[in-house]
């Protein structure tokens, strides 16, 4: 059947999607962008097919030296669309059928109301008569990125190296350097080539984040992407195909993760959501403009919570300080001291249920306090007890997903309850994982979580994960480790929703060997992310500048960790890495000196005093974002009546540096000081161009800023 080629057109005053049918009804994404900035003649370019399947047996071919597309997604076509709303949020389905298999899928594009971020899953069912033994589903598919050679030469990758220690660091490189222009006697029919990135295993952001981008140096005009997923089970590429750029997202395949699935008649798949946001570079911003708008996208896409406005001060007796070995006596004075900070809440870390004296690493799962560490009647109740009459909330760490091999857990709970390969129990590093998509492993942890918080008054977990068991489970039968993974996933978050339900004001910190686990999918649930495990305060500077990027700033948590060694520049420097995030207080604050204490008490109230804007502020960075090494950092966040700035001077550094804050371009603006107030920093603001010179006479050096506009200009 034939039909006439058609235009589909959905959005609102911040985003204009645009889908082109032709005449066979085949469907492309072929506009992504601002009302009304379409080009006619990029609207039906050969972009990729709205969606792709890859299914066994029904792959593509090569047909008079051609390369076929005869997947299923080459071959689904438009059926139906409608338009809908939910709220804030405009919803745009597209029905696509396949009538010789039955294959059905129905798109779903969400975008929140003024914020120019297109969510996008798809739901495959099959109405045929026959299983459908699928291999890859694409969350999305945009192939309307860039078009032409201009654009294709013009356009840098972005994506973000994520190792332990050393979180969340931005790579840029020109497209033609992974898309070289071809030349000769190749056919450009379906020639795709690109750039391409995976995650694997249980930790969804080890050595990469779930994230990527595509920027115009030119204009600046930037897409942001992230795959919302809690597993390594994922791949995005992004390249050329017929000099357009496209990208296209997936949550684990069967080529890069063993994943298949059986789509058995009448049963449904539904593909893990991602996001693409759009900076469109009018405001001189580039890729700053696309993450304020996912910043946006993620306050309003997630799970409400009260921590996310209040922003209370946490110490936490890990980082630096008592490093996984509390004890009563230990933990007493860090009380105190905590509390004269400022603290709100008190984190006992790991090692509470240690009574082997660091021998727990293969006997956790029952969660029971250690009876050496928290001597007395009382036992470990002594200690919260004392958290609370500081006015402070108890809170403590838990590796729930986890049971060691010597735990009594590891014989009380059946083997379905575990990851299972070939029949066997997973075993990583002295530990077994639970399959939470078992009945009894949920049970388990509900347990252990309502004596913690519903009998103990716990108002905090941190819930670490510091094992990766490899590809997943084959627990069930038949199904593939990466299926077997992808099902344990999505019963973790049904499992922290559960939690949350019966304790709306719990606090839960997502953690995973640092930023090992670092995703929306969490952060959607969780309150907040711990960002990194580095010790050294002159390299957490980079990954505090850059947390923003993959995390709200009020659920970044970040170390402050003074040390009595620590010369005052040293402890205004580690204290200035949280105050645009959620100050996570450790270090050893008892055994500091007077002008000591005092930086980290100031450091506290300022923050208090800066708090509420937080939440509703956006990224930026005016030097671009950090790289590992960079001798002075910077960090913006954006409010509509002030921009707070924070700046490190790093050893080696000049003296000054200037920073660009284009949004503020012709305004006026009062630079005032704000942390640390002895600080002997002189800066001139500059409002033609933007900028502001900035002066630290001393390295290391930190200072926490605000600008604020007096004069027309302001955003």
């Amino acid at each position: 059947m034939t039909r006439t080629p058609q235009i589909l057109r959905w959005g609102h005053q911040a985003l204009e999607v645009e889908i082109g049918v032709t005449e066979d009804g085949a469907a492309r994404l072929t506009h992504v962008g601002l009302p009304g900035r379409t080009a006619p003649e990029r609207r039906f370019w050969p972009t990729p097919a709205l969606v792709e399947v890859t299914a066994a047996g029904h792959g593509r071919a090569w047909s008079g030296g051609h390369l076929v597309d005869t997947s299923l997604g080459g071959r689904l076509r438009y059926r139906a669309h409608q338009v809908t709303r939910d709220g804030d949020w405009h919803v745009f389905t597209v029905e696509l059928h396949d009538p010789e298999t039955g294959l059905a899928a129905e798109v779903t594009y969400r975008s929140p109301d003024g914020i120019p971020v297109l969510r996008s899953e798809v739901t495959l069912r099959n109405d045929g008569e026959t299983t459908l033994y699928l291999e890859s589903v694409s969350s999305l598919v945009v192939g309307c990125l860039a078009g032409g050679p201009r654009a294709l030469d013009d356009a840098d990758l972005l994506w973000a190296e994520n190792d332990w220690l050393a979180e969340c660091r931005w790579q840029r490189q020109p497209m033609r350097l992974t898309t070289p222009a071809h030349g000769g006697r190749v056919s450009r029919t379906n020639r795709r080539a690109g750039f391409a990135l995976n995650g694997q295993g249980t930790w969804s952001s080890c050595g990469r984040l779930p994230m990527g981008g595509l920027t115009d140096r030119r204009t600046g005009r930037t897409w942001v992407w992230q795959i919302e997923h809690n597993g390594g089970g994922w791949h995005w590429e992004c390249g050329a195909r017929d000099e357009t750029a496209y990208a296209a997202l997936f949550g684990p395949t069967d080529t890069h993760h063993g994943w298949r699935h059986p789509l058995e008649p009448g049963a449904e798949f539904h593909t893990v959501p991602v996001a693409l946001a759009l900076g469109d570079g009018h405001g001189d911003g580039g890729p700053d403009e696309a993450f304020a708008a996912l910043t946006r996208y993620r306050r309003v896409q997630r799970r409400p919570h009260a921590d996310h406005q209040d922003l209370p001060v946490i110490f936490n007796d890990y980082m630096n300080c008592l490093m996984g070995d509390p004890t009563t006596e230990k933990l007493l004075p860090h009380i105190d001291a905590a509390a004269e900070a400022g603290a709100e809440y008190f984190v006992i870390d790991a090692g509470w249920y240690d009574g082997d004296n660091g021998g727990w690493w293969d006997s956790v799962g029952a969660w029971e306090p250690a009876a050496s560490r928290f001597p007395g009647e009382r036992g470990i109740h002594e200690v919260l007890d004392r958290i609370r009459e500081r006015g402070m909330v108890p809170g403590l760490w838990l590796e729930p997903e986890v049971i060691g091999v010597r735990s009594p857990m590891a014989k009380s709970l059946p083997d379905e309850a575990f990851f299972r390969r070939d029949g066997a129990r997973v075993t990583e590093a002295g530990r077994h994982h639970l399959d939470l998509r078992h009945p009894a492993a949920r049970a388990h942890l509900d347990q252990v979580v309502d004596r913690l918080v519903g009998e103990w008054g716990v108002g905090y977990l941190k819930l670490d994960h510091n094992i990766d068991p490899g590809s997943g489970t084959s627990a069930h039968p038949g199904e593939t480790p990466g299926a077997g993974l992808l099902g344990h996933n999505r019963a973790h978050l049904a499992w922290l929703d559960g939690v949350l339900d019966r304790y709306p004001h719990l606090v839960v910190e997502n953690c995973s060997s640092g930023g090992m686990r670092w995703d929306h999918a969490l952060l959607s649930r969780m309150q907040l992310q711990s960002t990194s495990d580095q010790q050294n305060l002159h390299l957490y500077a980079p990954i505090a500048a850059s947390a923003p990027t993959a995390v709200t700033p009020e659920q970044g948590a970040v170390w402050a960790y003074p040390q009595p060694e620590d010369s005052l520049d040293e402890v205004a420097f580690t204290m200035a890495n949280a105050l645009l995030g959620r100050i996570h207080l450790s270090g050893r604050i008892p055994e500091l000196g007077p002008e000591a204490r005092a930086l980290v008490h100031e450091a506290v109230a300022v923050y208090k005093t800066i708090r509420a804007d937080l939440p509703h502020a956006v990224p930026s960075w005016p030097l671009g974002l950090p790289a590992w090494d960079d001798p002075w950092i910077a960090l913006a966040l954006r409010t509509p009546a002030a921009t707070y700035l924070t700046a490190w001077r790093r050893p080696g550094a000049d003296a000054t540096a200037t920073l660009r804050l284009p949004q503020l371009r012709d305004s006026a603006a009062g630079v005032d000081l704000l942390y640390p107030s002895a600080n002997r920093a002189v800066s001139a603001w500059t409002p033609e161009t933007a900028e502001l010179s900035l002066t630290l006479p001393t390295a290391p050096s930190a200072v926490l800023l605000r600008i604020t506009p007096t004069a027309p200009g302001a955003p």
